[in-house]
């Protein structure tokens, strides 16, 4: 008889090693934007507010709400609508607290843009 302990499988391990190791992060696509969430609206709605200086109705996708959690105040990337650009958007990628740091060092956001103030380039 052979037992099995719990779960669906085996865990995957997602964590990321600072220090000597590079991290790598993705950065927006042509056509993407940095984005901060500025409030949730639920049913996986949240208003963004993007580094153009509009603030954006976004979805998240499916495959995204079931992985990760977006809260108040977290960097993403958003891939505006083709039709109503200005107004609506899909969150592609939440950064973590590291991945956040790192975008401030190498200046692709700025500080002022986490606080709601200044815009982006």
């Amino acid at each position: 008889m052979v037992y099995h302990k719990g779960g669906k499988g085996k865990k995957k391990n997602n964590r990321q090693v600072q220090g000597d190791e590079v991290i790598r992060v993705p950065l927006p696509r042509e056509g993407q934007l940095f984005g901060v969430i500025e409030q949730a609206l639920g049913s996986g709605w949240m208003d963004v507010r993007c580094s153009d200086g509009k603030i954006r109705r976004c979805r998240i996708p499916g495959k995204l709400k079931r992985r990760m959690w977006m809260r108040v105040g977290d960097v993403v990337i958003v891939q505006p609508w083709p039709v109503q650009s200005d107004e609506r958007g899909d969150i592609v990628y939440r950064y973590t607290r590291t991945q956040v740091d790192w975008l401030l060092r190498r200046g692709k956001i700025s500080q002022d843009f986490l606080t709601g103030g200044e815009m982006l380039f």
